[in-house]
């Protein structure tokens, strides 16, 4: 009789192109989420993320029942309940998708130890990921540091295999005791905090179906104008795949696949953002310190000013700043921010208000339902300018001028906050240089948008004068973006 195998779910909440599940299912397979919040720990999943990973469950648990292999739902030490699990059916195998993220691979290797104590085996697989970090290497040997020799390494090793078709059946195993209802896991907000995450539902689909429906639609329909549309955040210019992608409900190779069939040459500006992510999951793979240190050694002398009434400011989107509010209050609202409205709220946050960027990072982390250790600490680390790919690690953004540039109607800003949804276009990126008559005639009486919390040129000289102590060394004059 053929010995069992675990299907261990992690980050690849999806039935096509899983190499796990391909690899499992050559056995009865018993498929299993195990929530362990405490190996994680301060890099655990955020509120955002867990209202995703709810619904993301939910569906893949219909996807598996119906295909004969419910899934069994799990809460505390994964490394003991697998290990135990896989003794308790004779497991002779436990498959699952290897991770970047430094508990997780101290996680794999504990649980990789257990098994082959009691005569069973883990076997890691390339799920989310184009390739593994280590198959990737500079002529030097040593590992990527700058994004665009690593895009041009993995473009020059050619596309990647087709995707895998999912199954149509499993034989499935039978589970030694029952397992949790997904409503235990508490991933939801639950009474009395409110309901928080109550317009998600209206922005996303989460799960493998949701995933392929927004991938389709972008491909038909969107990936011909991202080049030009990507930027501007008051439109969908952008795929929207980032959730889908970080919870493994669509493959990187699924997006490679249905963007080059949309037209090679059309696909690659968009691909190249396939290509930074899997730079960032490189990078932490290398550096598993980057979620919480600099990268640089330099940049861990930066001389921030922790201040806990200017990050409220603009973690509740009350800086002042339009563009910057708009995108924080998008994030507050659906769980998401466009990302050039996040590069402009994190240099803000950063380089104007001289706040810890690891403030941002967990902010991020909390209300991101894309919310990514790899992802999210790589561009922190790029704004703060401490990352390994930095340059030029001066620029500072100025929030009004991004505004004008991105948002030149203001469409952006006037849907997101709404108490400047009537200032003329010309004004809505600074409502306070416009006269009282006009103030008036938007309704915007004194006190009901802030007037910014620290102005741009003098916050730009702090900027800078802080990266001249940190650097110490002469930055160029020309340092605005």
């Amino acid at each position: 009789m053929t010995a069992p195998a675990i299907l261990w779910f992690r980050q690849d909440l999806r039935l096509a192109d899983n190499p796990a599940l391909e690899a499992a299912r050559q056995r009865p397979v018993l498929p299993v989420f195990v929530l362990d919040d405490a190996a994680a720990g301060d890099l655990a999943y955020g509120g955002a993320a867990r209202w995703w990973l709810h619904h993301s469950l939910e569906a893949l648990g219909r996807d598996l029942g119906a295909r004969g292999a419910p899934l069994l739902l799990l809460r505390g030490d994964a490394v003991a309940l697998l290990a135990d699990l896989a003794e308790r059916i004779g497991a002779g195998e436990v498959h699952a998708g290897w991770l970047a993220e430094p508990w997780a691979r101290a996680q794999e290797a504990a649980l990789a130890a257990r098994l082959s104590a009691g005569g069973s085996r883990l076997v890691l697989h390339t799920s989310t990921h184009l390739v593994h970090p280590d198959a990737i290497r500079a002529g030097s040997g040593r590992p990527y540091a700058v994004y665009a020799p690593f895009a041009r390494k993995l473009l020059a090793m050619g596309e990647p295999p087709p995707p895998l078709a999912a199954p149509a059946r499993l034989e499935g195993v039978s589970p030694p005791s029952p397992g949790l209802p997904l409503a235990a896991l508490a991933l939801l907000p639950r009474p009395p905090v409110p309901d928080w995450a109550a317009a998600f539902g209206s922005a996303w689909k989460p799960g493998e179906a949701g995933a392929r429906e927004r991938l389709m639609r972008f491909a038909r329909s969107g990936l011909a104008d991202y080049p030009l549309r990507r930027n501007d955040p008051s439109v969908e210019g952008s795929s929207g795949l980032s959730p889908h992608l970080r919870w493994g409900e669509v493959s990187p190779r699924q997006v490679w696949q249905a963007s080059r069939e949309g037209g090679a040459e059309e696909a690659l500006p968009f691909l190249r953002e396939i290509l930074w992510r899997e730079f960032s999951h490189h990078l932490l793979w290398h550096r598993p310190e980057m979620p919480h240190a600099a990268l640089r050694a330099p940049f861990a002398r930066f001389p921030f000013e922790p201040d806990r009434r200017l990050l409220r400011a603009w973690q509740r989107g009350r800086t002042g700043y339009p563009i910057v509010d708009a995108g924080m209050r998008q994030l507050w609202q659906i769980g998401w921010m466009h990302n050039r409205v996040r590069m402009i709220a994190a240099s803000l946050l950063v380089k104007h208000l001289l706040q810890p960027w690891q403030d941002g990072f967990a902010w991020f982390m909390d209300t991101l339902v894309d919310a990514d250790p790899a992802n999210n600490g790589a561009s922190w680390q790029w704004i703060a300018g401490s990352g390994t790919d930095a340059a030029p690690y001066f620029r500072v953004f100025n929030p009004v001028t991004q505004g004008e540039k991105f948002d030149r109607d203001g469409a952006y800003v006037r849907r997101w906050v709404p108490e400047l949804a009537a200032m003329p276009a010309r004004f809505i990126h600074r409502p306070w240089d416009a006269p009282a008559d006009i103030r008036a005639g938007a309704g915007l009486a004194e006190g009901t948008y802030p007037r910014p919390v620290v102005e741009h040129a003098a916050g730009r000289a702090r900027a800078l004068a802080a990266l001249r102590a940190t650097a110490r060394g002469v930055l160029p004059e020309e340092a605005g973006a």
